[in-house]
């Protein structure tokens, strides 16, 4: 009887080594074992959302540790809105900024929607980490360091965007909903209110991504300062055309966003103009461009393998 518990004993412990960076750093595994390991971090990806998601749907009613909940905190655009433009539900003058429910349970809907998202964010580090953990021992040492580097300027970037994106969303909404001047009164309904708020963040958070998007572009030789020098003027006046098609249409999200995405270029293609300046000087230094074109480049080059340390060694991978 003590034999299958030694076994299953023993088998846990060679699944764990296979996972663990100290015994197993290149990640080498079966294909059965790798398809085990996604699931395995695909769990605790979701455990983590959902965790994150029991919080925001929490804290949509309940503010804590001196916070506002989060509720107030979205629909704070909403009430900024002058009170002659809202509708008084209340009677009296006392206007209380409220969205209009059509559905038995679009209130529901909308606070899972909004808890799942902000929960989302909130957790994103442990999520993230998991996705990191499961194609980490798949990358050279090289490879790892700039993809730390791309996830934490990525989400710095992103959060940045969605909090300049709340900063303007006030001003945006004043201008949509003041068109109609005294013609209308705004009642907004929670789902297309919360859309409009959710859509606007989420446009921002990924147009921030455009300078890093170019700089990595740049590290791998896709494209050069130069070229992005000569189509300056250009690339520019497609940041404004795409600026005024993808933010609603009020020009104060559509400049927003266009001045901060020329500002962000402007800051990319500075880097780039460093980048290609030491690339010139390391050749230049190494007198490559100077080899005649009937004699061969002076390569001294040596192989390495997956941890960078061993010549003549080849990542492998076995799949069988």
């Amino acid at each position: 009887m003590a034999e299958p518990a030694t076994s299953e004993g023993a088998g846990n412990l060679h699944k764990r080594r296979k996972r663990s960076r100290r015994h197993n750093p290149d990640g080498t595994m079966t294909l059965i074992e790798h398809v085990y390991e996604f699931r395995r971090r695909l769990s605790y990806a979701l455990l983590a959302i959902v965790a994150g998601g029991i919080l925001g749907f929490i804290w949509f009613d309940n503010g804590f540790a001196g916070l506002i909940s989060l509720g107030d905190l979205i629909r704070g655009p909403y009430c900024g809105l002058p009170s002659d433009m809202l509708v008084d539900f209340g009677g009296g003058g006392t206007q209380q900024c409220q969205l209009l429910q059509t559905e038995p349970f679009e209130a529901f809907m909308i606070r899972l929607k909004v808890g799942v998202a902000v929960g989302s964010v909130l957790f994103a580090p442990f999520w993230l980490y998991q996705l990191w953990a499961f194609i980490a021992p798949g990358l050279y040492p090289s490879e790892r360091k700039y993809a730390r580097i791309f996830v934490a300027f990525a989400s710095v970037l992103f959060a940045a965007g969605a909090a300049m994106a709340y900063l303007i969303t006030p001003f945006a909404l004043h201008m949509l909903v003041g068109i109609g001047a005294e013609n209308f009164a705004t009642a907004l309904t929670g789902s297309k209110y919360i859309a409009f708020i959710l859509t606007l963040l989420v446009i921002f958070g990924v147009s921030f991504e455009l300078p890093l998007l170019i700089v990595m572009l740049n590290r791998v030789g896709v494209v050069k300062y130069e070229l992005l020098r000569r189509w300056r003027r250009g690339l520019i006046m497609g940041l404004f055309v795409f600026a005024a098609i993808i933010t609603p249409a009020d020009p104060f999200s559509m400049l927003a966003l266009a001045f901060a995405l020329v500002s962000l270029f402007e800051l990319a293609l500075q880097v780039t103009r460093l980048h290609d300046r030491k690339l010139a000087r390391q050749r230049d230094e190494l007198g490559w461009d100077n080899v005649p074109d009937d004699q061969s480049a002076p390569f001294e080059y040596q192989p390495s393998g997956a941890d960078g340390e061993t010549p003549g060694s080849s990542r492998t991978d076995d799949v069988t």
